[in-house]
Formats: structure tokens, C-alpha cells, sequence
């Protein structure tokens, strides 16, 4: 029995051993970032530490001349005179003792070691530097393994580790000065909405929340552990990436700014009524707290078109720019491709109302779709969607060639997208949209003349769906396109079509990793179903409405008949003329009489010319 549990115990041990290895291999860039971070917080808490003035990790404020000390502390080293504190201290020489008073020389010596350059606190310095370590392991844990329905890309990581240190060095440095030295006016110099700001419209909202929690607490060590600036930096960071939470042009965070001001005002004003603050610095205090948010937001203004340059992401108004159909490429798809430019548009119609009902990013899913088959540019004639008079060039080539031309059109897509400098969410959507399913009509052709074809060469050349919105894009691809060739679309027979579409991605595992749940997929059908029952309904005909090839038929018939009453007519009149053609008169004179008196009277009737003379 011992022998059991121990064994189960080693395959325990062995078992989190092997998995602890294998997140790391997967995390490693983080990890590597993370202590990077890690290092340069280090550095800023050695500049800190050599310039507070503390002892033990106590403030040089907690000792006063008389006092009864309640600990002995020891010179770690020795400190020579200068001249402005001629004080000697010599290594392991004790400053104070537990259970004496602290005399003036006492203080002194304990005024030069908290000044002096040469001494520093290393007990504060540890308890500072495991608070970071405890920081930063949080940090990994939110981005590493949070449920955000994405991929957190390095470079985001990166950004929030700069934001990070310029905030806590901000915080350090700034209350140091005389006027910042207090809780209240050092909130005035606490610069965490900006990053906040910043980070929740590159990212989104739930990345902000998280990295608004981490700034707070590293702003509370930074401010030597003072709750005041913890809970407004907390406050006004969770607003901030509140507050953007809607916005769509770059001018709404003008008015972003104003309301982070009014809200800077207002939170500091509940806390200083908690902490009973003196008001008589209050109203300098609360015009620099609404300085703050104002500022705030509006360099966030002038910073983030460089910024979501530089980082290449797809930042609400990166998105809302790539969404202009008079963009160069969608006008060149358009001009050559047009049937997969109006499947763009459908599709990415189609995305973005099924993102919206699951709460994921809309606007990335329609500009992901509106963007997904480019690729198709240069050999458009290829595909279904454009193909006129039912001319198929697939019909004289071989399967594989048909997959191999059908299968780059991702890659290709991909490269173009690349040379556009597309966020890479948008790429990832691209790249994504196919997954690597198999081309189901070219493989089953193939297999006809040879039963052994392999199944990868009939396989797109993309991963599964990662995100939200590239699932969705998917089904929305497949769907629109599928649908196309339903015949009767009614509301029942488009719900069923669809509801086996989507199995079938769900069957083939396309739909594995992108954290779409059952009650999503039901929400993204009824989405489709809506959108595609009003876009193949039926009309009612207008008044003396005529189907226009039955109208062309009934045309030609007409100018048959009229054709051939007009030969008939001119044979008849041919005819006529024939047989009333008069025989030679044998009485020329009477003709001649007759038609003498015909000119005379003209129009007159002969009774009208008797009775006139």
C-alpha cells in the first residue's frame, strides 16, 4: 500500500514537473519580459533606497530626540564627516539601544545614516523588492492564463512594462520634491490614466482593467505604501478604461478628458472626507487632480497615432480608418474581382451584427472579413463567386491543381496584408479563416481516380480559428457562401442549412480554439439566420410587373407573327392586284367623260351641282 502511494505520489510530482516545464516553453518570451521588468523596477528601488531617508525600514520621521527606543540599530558600515553633518559613524557602532532615550547625538547619527549616500536600507530594499517579485508573478498570472478570448502579443506585454515603469519612476521621483511629498498633493503627479487610457484603446477593455490593478499596486509601493494614491489610482485607471469603452472617433476623447477630470475631482474629494485631510491645500490639490485626467486624456490624443503605428494594433480607430471601402485595395478588388468584393461585404455584414449579439469586437470581424480574400486579386476567374456564363476553368485542370490554386489564396492574402501593415489581429483573422479544413469537393473528385490521394494536399495551409471574431468570420465565410446555392431560402431550410454548416466546423474541430461556447454558436446562428432571411426574401411584384425573359420570349413571338401577317399581306395584295388589273376599254370616250366630270365637280355631290347650276 505504501509502495503505491508512493509511486502515485512520484507520478504526481512527475506530472506538475512536466506541465510547470511545458508552460514555461510556452511563456518563456513573458517570463523573459517579466524579469526584465523585473530588473529595471530594481534599479529605479536602488535609486530610491540611497536617497530616502530611512533606517531598519523605519522613516527618520518616527525617531525624535527623548523618545525611549524600542529597538537597537547597528552602523552596517562607516560613514565619515563632511561638512554639512560632522558626525562620524563607525561600522557595527550602535546608533540607539532598546530600553534607552535618543539623544541629540543619537539623532544626529541616525540623521547621516538616513542621508548619507554610502548607507542603504536593505532591509526595506528586501521587503520592496519581494513585493515586486509578488507583483510581477500576479502580472504573468493575469496575461499568461486569463480568459481573454485572444492573443496577448509581446509587444502589448512590452508596452504595458514601459507604461509600468514610467509610472512608478514618476511616482518615486516626483515625491521627493517637497511640495509632492504628501498623499494628497502626490496625486496630483500620478500619470497611470494615460497608460490606462492608452492601453484600453489599443487592447480593449479587459486588458485595461487587469493592467489598471498592477499599476495600482505598484503605485502604492511607490508612494511608500500610502493607501491614499492605491485607492485613487484604482479609481481613476478603472474609469478611465470604462469611459473609452464606446468611443469611435479620435475627437470623443476630448470629451473622454473632461469627464476624467470631473471624476478625479470627485473621488478625491470622498477621500479626503475618509482621511479627514486639511482643506486648506484642497483647492490647489483638486485643480491639479482635474489638470490630471484633462491632460490625460488629451495626450492620449496626441499620442496614440504614433503610438498604434509603431505597435501596429487594431485600435478602435485604426479599425473604423481600415473600414473605408475607398481604401486602394478594396477598390482594386472591387474593380476585379467583384462577385468576392460583394461576398466580402456580405460576409463581413454577417460578422459583425454575430459579434455583436456574443460581445465580441464587431468592427475587427468586419474589417477582418472585409479583408480575408484579397488574395484573390490575381487570379479572381478562378473562384465560383466570379465566374460568368458558367464558364469553370477548373473543369480542364486537375483536382490538385484546382486545391493547390484554391490554397493560395490565403497565403497570398496574407502577404498582401503584411505589405499593408495590417494590424496583426486582422492578419490572424486572415490567415485563420479557413483553418486547415479540407477542400471537401476537389478532394472527393480526386479520390474518384485515385482512392490513395493524400488528404493534406487538399487541406488550406492556415491553423484553426484563435479568437472570438476569426470563428466567427469563419462560419460567416462558409455560411454566406454555402447559402448562395440553397434553393427556396425560407427562414426553416436557412436554419437548418446552417445549424449542419456549423456542426460540421464544430465536428472537424475548426472551432476548438477560439473559446466560441454552445450558447455563442446559438446566438451566431439566430444572427445569420436573420440577417440572410432578409436578404433572400421575396418581394411583392409591382403593378403590370413582367418577368423580363418571358417578356424578350413574347417579343420575339410578336415580331414573328408581325413578320409573317406582313408577308402574307404583301403576297395577297400581290394577288389582288392581278386580277382587278382592267382588260383593254372598248369604250375609251366614256372613261375619258367620266372622269372629266369627276374633275369638275370635285368635292361637290352631283345634287349639290344641280341645285347650284
Amino acid at each position: 500500500m505504501n509502495k503505491m502511494n508512493s509511486s502515485e505520489s512520484k507520478n504526481v510530482f512527475a506530472s506538475f514537473f512536466s506541465d510547470l516545464a511545458a508552460g514555461i516553453i510556452a511563456h518563456y518570451p513573458v517570463i523573459i519580459l517579466c524579469l526584465l521588468g523585473y530588473l529595471a523596477v530594481t534599479g529605479i528601488n536602488v535609486f530610491d533606497m540611497s536617497s530616502s531617508q530611512t533606517i531598519n525600514s523605519f522613516r527618520l520621521a518616527d525617531f525624535e530626540v527623548g523618545q525611549i527606543s524600542d529597538r537597537t540599530i547597528e552602523a552596517p558600515r562607516t560613514i565619515p564627516a563632511d561638512e554639512m553633518n560632522p558626525v562620524f559613524i563607525e561600522e557595527g557602532e550602535k546608533i540607539i539601544r532598546k530600553g534607552f532615550p535618543i539623544t541629540e547625538e543619537n539623532y544626529a547619527k541616525l540623521q547621516k545614516m538616513a542621508e548619507s549616500p554610502f548607507y542603504l536600507d536593505y532591509r526595506s530594499f528586501a521587503n520592496t523588492e519581494l513585493y515586486i517579485f509578488l507583483l510581477a508573478t500576479m502580472w504573468f498570472i493575469f496575461f499568461a492564463f486569463a480568459p481573454f478570448g485572444r492573443k496577448i502579443h509581446l509587444r502589448e506585454m512590452i508596452f504595458m512594462v514601459i507604461s509600468f515603469l514610467l509610472v512608478y519612476a514618476g511616482t518615486i521621483y516626483g515625491s521627493k520634491t517637497t511640495y509632492f511629498e504628501e498623499a494628497f498633493p502626490m496625486l496630483v503627479i500620478i500619470s497611470a490614466s494615460l497608460m490606462v487610457l492608452t492601453d484600453a484603446i489599443l487592447y480593449g477593455q479587459l486588458a485595461a482593467i487587469f493592467f489598471s490593478i498592477i499599476l495600482s499596486f505598484g503605485v502604492y509601493s511607490a508612494s511608500d505604501y500610502s493607501i491614499v494614491p492605491f485607492l485613487f489610482t484604482l479609481a481613476s485607471c478603472l474609469a478611465s478604461s470604462i469611459i473609452v469603452r464606446k468611443i469611435e472617433k479620435r475627437m470623443d476623447l476630448i470629451l473622454v478628458a473632461l469627464m476624467l477630470a470631473l471624476f478625479n475631482v470627485v473621488i478625491t474629494l470622498i477621500l479626503a472626507v475618509i482621511f479627514n485631510e486639511n482643506f486648506v491645500k484642497l483647492p490647489l490639490i483638486l485643480i491639479g487632480v482635474a489638470l490630471n485626467g484633462f491632460l490625460s486624456g488629451i495626450l492620449t490624443l496626441a499620442l496614440l497615432t504614433p503610438v498604434e503605428l509603431i505597435l501596429n494594433t487594431a485600435s478602435v480607430f485604426r479599425l473604423v480608418d481600415l473600414s473605408d471601402t475607398n481604401t486602394p485595395i478594396l477598390k482594386k478588388l472591387y474593380q476585379t474581382a467583384n462577385g468576392t468584393y460583394n461576398h466580402s461585404m456580405n460576409v463581413g455584414i454577417l460578422a459583425e451584427n454575430a459579434c455583436r449579439e456574443i460581445g465580441a469586437n464587431g468592427l475587427l470581424a468586419k474589417v477582418g472579413a472585409w479583408y480575408h480574400d484579397v488574395g484573390k486579386i490575381d487570379q479572381s476567374e478562378y473562384f465560383t463567386e466570379n465566374q460568368i456564363d458558367g464558364v469553370n476553368p477548373h473543369d480542364k485542370i486537375a483536382p490538385t491543381l484546382s486545391a493547390s490554386i484554391l490554397r493560395s489564396h490565403v497565403r497570398k492574402s496574407v502577404e498582401m496584408a503584411h505589405q499593408m501593415h495590417l494590424p496583426q489581429l486582422v492578419i490572424d483573422i486572415i490567415n485563420e479563416h479557413h483553418g486547415n479544413s479540407i477542400m471537401a469537393w476537389f478532394y472527393a473528385k480526386a479520390k474518384e481516380t485515385d482512392p490513395n490521394v493524400n488528404p493534406v494536399d487538399f487541406m488550406y495551409p492556415g491553423n484553426p480559428p484563435s479568437s472570438k471574431e476569426a470563428g466567427v468570420v469563419m462560419l460567416a465565410d462558409t455560411v454566406e457562401a454555402a447559402c448562395r446555392s440553397l434553393e427556396n431560402p425560407t427562414e426553416e431550410r436557412l436554419e437548418k442549412f446552417i445549424d449542419k454548416l456549423i456542426t460540421d466546423k464544430m465536428e472537424h474541430g475548426q472551432l476548438d480554439n477560439c473559446a466560441l461556447t454552445f450558447s455563442d454558436l446559438n446566438r451566431i446562428k439566430a444572427s445569420f439566420v436573420k440577417f440572410l432571411v432578409g436578404f433572400y426574401h421575396n418581394r411583392v411584384k409591382y403593378p403590370n410587373q413582367k418577368d423580363p425573359d418571358s417578356e424578350s420570349k413574347t417579343e420575339e413571338s410578336v415580331e414573328k407573327v408581325e413578320k409573317s401577317e406582313k408577308v402574307e399581306k404583301s403576297e395577297k395584295t400581290e394577288k389582288l392586284e392581278k386580277s382587278e388589273k382592267p382588260e383593254k376599254s372598248e369604250k375609251p370616250e366614256k372613261t375619258s367623260k367620266t372622269e372629266g366630270e369627276k374633275s369638275v365637280l370635285g368635292d361637290k355631290t352631283l345634287e349639290e351641282a344641280k341645285l347650284h347650276g
